[in-house]
């Protein structure tokens, strides 16, 4: 039985799939497994996965009948593991240098439930960045518990940046859902499981920003789903008893950073669907605010929690225009070019990024292949 089952879903990922098989077999380790899941990919992504199973024995290949989405090719992949570990890995992306190593070496050494890794944003003109979630991990030493450093609650909410033992996940009935946005409804409830949890506090993971076709790139109504995977999130916690409910507060500060996150960007939602967006995430935090209240942002993001409490759409519209406007202003005295062309767009249609702010630290706000 190998230590590591490293899943991979592919879907129409060509250009990037040797970049990221290499970086997973790089090392001559026999510590771990590839479990490839072909979810019915339109492009050549079937004919390199059969040509690494043919020539490595720790690739499997499992072809599914019909294209299932990101999560449940996840699951998928999941059920064919053997590995006493499970590191979830899309297929655009890549491990760095060295990652697989140092993670089988922490793993052997702590035999934590869950080992969170830090990682990188990579950007297709060649820029990288570090998460602003990165600083969590900071001096976690040894084995801890959720309860102990609850700030981990605010580490990135991917599937990717955890590598969870396939017992815990069995344990709990660990599933991710169908649809956009799955991550969260799995990366959660993990961590609220483990009662062992340790870090490796190094870039194990190049996470591609940018790509064409990719969900963070795509202004789409399906950014809607995000609201209704909080829903299932919830409901999913309920069910699963009083551990599962012991950090609501911070949960419940996090989602509404992340809705706001999605909700103000214009790269991600249709403005047409951004009154919906709005109203959704309000009967989210009507339905789901902890009767002992949580832990409030300050300055801007304070207010945006307020208008969102009461259900005022229209002075949200106004506040993130009037963000986007003085935005504007200050790219124009900087030299900034472009910043009169975008002062021409109609308010309060577009805006970029106009909560990245205040969710920066742990909102999670990337997703997807």
């Amino acid at each position: 039985m190998p230590l590591l089952s490293v899943v991979v879903p592919v879907h129409n990922v060509e250009r990037y799939l040797r970049a990221c098989l290499e970086s997973v077999l790089v090392e001559s380790s026999a510590e771990i497994e590839v479990v490839a899941v072909d979810d019915r990919s339109p492009d050549g992504s079937a004919g390199i996965l059969r040509e690494y199973a043919s020539r490595d024995p720790r690739v499997r290949v499992v072809t599914l009948a019909q294209n299932v989405g990101l999560g449940r090719a996840r699951n998928a992949g999941f059920a064919l593991a053997r590995g006493e570990y499970v590191w979830f890995v899309d297929s655009d992306d890549r491990l760095a240098e060295g990652a697989v190593g140092a993670v089988c070496a922490r793993l052997r050494e702590l035999r934590p439930e869950v080992l969170l890794v830090d990682h990188d944003r990579v950007y297709e003109d060649g820029a990288v960045e570090r998460d602003a979630s990165s600083p969590v991990l900071r001096g976690v030493d040894g084995v801890v518990s959720l309860d102990e450093r609850p700030e981990l609650l605010r580490l990135q909410h991917t599937a990717w940046n955890k590598i969870v033992a396939a017992e815990l996940i069995r344990a709990h009935d660990l599933v991710f859902p169908a649809g956009w946005y799955e991550d969260f409804p799995f990366s959660h409830p993990v961590l609220l499981a483990a009662e062992r949890i340790a870090v490796l506090d190094r870039v194990c993971y190049h996470y591609r920003r940018g790509r064409d076709g990719a969900i963070t790139t795509s202004v789409s109504a399906r950014h809607l789903e995000a609201v209704e995977q909080y829903r299932a999130l919830w409901a999913g916690l309920a069910a699963r008893g009083p551990r599962f409910r012991r950090h609501d507060g911070r949960l419940f500060r996090l989602m509404i950073d992340h809705c706001l996150a999605v909700m103000g960007n214009a790269d991600r939602l249709p403005s047409r669907a951004r009154r919906d967006f709005f109203r959704r995430v309000v009967l989210l935090y009507r339905e789901h605010r902890p009767a002992g209240g949580y832990p409030r942002p300050g300055s801007l993001g304070r207010i945006k929690h307020e208008l969102i409490r009461l259900g005022w759409y229209p002075a949200y519209a106004a506040l993130r225009w009037a963000w986007r406007s003085s935005r504007t202003l200050r790219e124009r005295r900087r030299g900034n070019p472009s910043a009169g062309a975008a002062a021409a767009v109609p308010a309060p249609r577009r805006s970029d990024h106009f909560d990245r702010r205040e969710a920066a630290i742990g909102a999670g706000m990337d997703y997807g292949r």
